[in-house]
């Protein structure tokens, strides 16, 4: 649903230099509630609807959708350079991403959506029909901003759901992106639009009985709104919310691997991923060899703007999410923590901009916020432990739980400690990665309900049963 121009505008400020990249109208109320209409009258007709359009055409145009986004990379990863801040020579990758998870849910997406048959009982039919909601409402962030989108956005439609897309602020021209590119794939008026939006009408959307679903992603804070402006309406919400990752490496893994996945793990997207890893936890038998061959690494990034091709470390988002992860640093510090990057190694990072050094910390503890508050930067703390039952008590102790790592040559060993770990994606000897076949999902503070992997499609639809009998 495009928009006419309004009063309220909403500027990103591009964390590269400053400046308003993008400005845009918000919608006002009548706005938001001609979109509902619009969505609703797509879903169920009353000449033709998205529900009862077949499943094979759903997945042809999705499909094509995703081919017409990707026809764009190169436009799009400037873009995504410029509002958010990611270096040049990565952007384009998070479509890939985009294209893997969609292939994945448009190939698994009739076996997810097929009927449930029970076995035959004598005089009797019996099965289970699984329904589309209605009407999907996707929040979504700026640090993914369309590996988070599609998340949900594929699966809603295949499973015959319309979509209103909410983006953040940050990265509006996602949501225009990703509506063009439905629209150029043939998708029905009214099936697939967006909104700008301020906090005050996406909570009146929330609250709009029209709307069947909210699937979210961002803060903590951010899930709690989304929760209280649905309360009482008795209607499923997925919330993918923040992590505080954590990593062990055991005395016999490959260290030379574990380090380079792990700084990469921590310093990608500036540190600013909900799965990246926050708090490393080594044996003691190799910590110093690790410490020092992740110093060693972690000095080769390249700080500087994100339009440059040797960028391998961008600006953070704004200069508040910079000052946020300082103040950790600087706390920590003060707490007896060591710091082993010499941030004049990185001449632009400088306090009063976004531009922040990425940060090793050791002789830190769990009484620090950087061990215990979540970062979303450039900065990882590194603790010694004795063993196994440390190691895996620590990474427990946290208030979220969305991925772990553990890094060891023991397979069976591994997969024991990883029972053990209260998180929604455990990994062995890798990290920070969403297979989609796989059900993206959190424990205690970063969230509930999943995406991906075909339990995805059991969020965005409702059973149905069946009971016939015979005569």
């Amino acid at each position: 649903m495009e928009l006419s121009s309004q009063k309220l505008m909403q500027e990103t400020i591009s964390p590269i230099d400053g400046r308003v990249y993008v400005s845009r109208p918000l919608a006002d109320e009548q706005q938001v509630l001609a979109c509902v209409e619009q969505g609703a009258l797509a879903y169920k007709g009353p000449e033709s609807s998205w529900k009862e359009t077949k499943l094979s055409e759903r997945k042809a145009l999705c499909k094509k959708a995703i081919e017409q986004l990707l026809s764009h990379k190169d436009e799009i990863a400037s873009e995504l350079s410029w509002m958010m801040g990611r270096p040049i020579r990565y952007s384009a990758g998070e479509l890939a991403g985009v294209a893997e998870r969609s292939d994945y849910m448009i190939e698994v997406c009739e076996k997810a959506l097929a009927d449930i048959t029970l076995e035959e009982r004598s005089g009797f039919t019996r099965y289970i029909k699984r329904e589309s909601l209605g009407l999907v409402l996707v929040i979504a962030p700026w640090n993914y901003p369309f590996l988070t989108a599609i998340n949900a956005i594929i699966p809603a439609l295949l499973a015959g759901n319309c979509v209103i897309l909410k983006h953040s602020a940050q990265t509006p021209l996602c949501a225009e992106r990703l509506y063009q590119a439905f629209t150029d794939a043939g998708l029905p008026q009214g099936v697939f639009q967006y909104l700008h939006m301020d906090h005050d009408n996406t909570a009146k959307l929330i609250a709009n009985e029209q709307i069947n679903y909210v699937a979210f992603t961002g803060s903590v804070f951010g899930g709690e709104m989304v929760e209280k402006a649905a309360v009482g309406r008795f209607i499923g919400v997925g919330l993918e919310l923040g992590g505080k990752d954590p990593a062990y490496v055991r005395e016999d893994a490959d260290i030379d691997s574990a380090v380079e996945t792990l700084v990469d793990g921590a310093f990608f997207n500036s540190g600013q991923s909900c799965c990246g890893i926050e708090r490393i936890y080594l044996h003691h038998s190799i910590y110093d060899e690790f410490v020092a061959k992740a110093v060693a690494l972690t000095k080769q990034y390249k700080l500087g703007r994100s339009d440059e091709p040797n960028t391998t470390l961008g600006p953070l988002v704004r200069t508040s999410a910079a000052d946020f992860v300082r103040q950790q640093i600087n706390d920590a510090v003060a707490q007896g923590a060591i710091t082993h990057i010499d941030e004049s190694l990185f001449p632009m990072s400088q306090p009063g901009t976004p531009y922040l050094a990425p940060q090793i910390l050791t002789q830190v503890d769990h009484t620090m916020k950087v061990m215990t508050q979540e970062s979303f930067g450039p900065v990882v703390g590194i603790m010694k432990v004795m063993d196994d039952n440390e190691a895996v008590a620590l990474m427990n102790d946290s208030d979220f739980g969305l991925t772990a790592s553990i890094f060891t040559q023991d397979i069976d060993l591994g997969i024991r400690l990883g029972e053990q770990l209260q998180t929604g994606t455990f990994f062995l000897n890798r990290c920070d990665y969403l297979d989609p076949a796989l059900a993206w999902t959190g424990v205690k503070q970063s969230g509930r309900g999943c995406t991906l992997s075909q339990l995805g499609f059991d969020q965005l639809t409702r059973p149905k049963s069946f009971h016939i009998k015979h005569g």
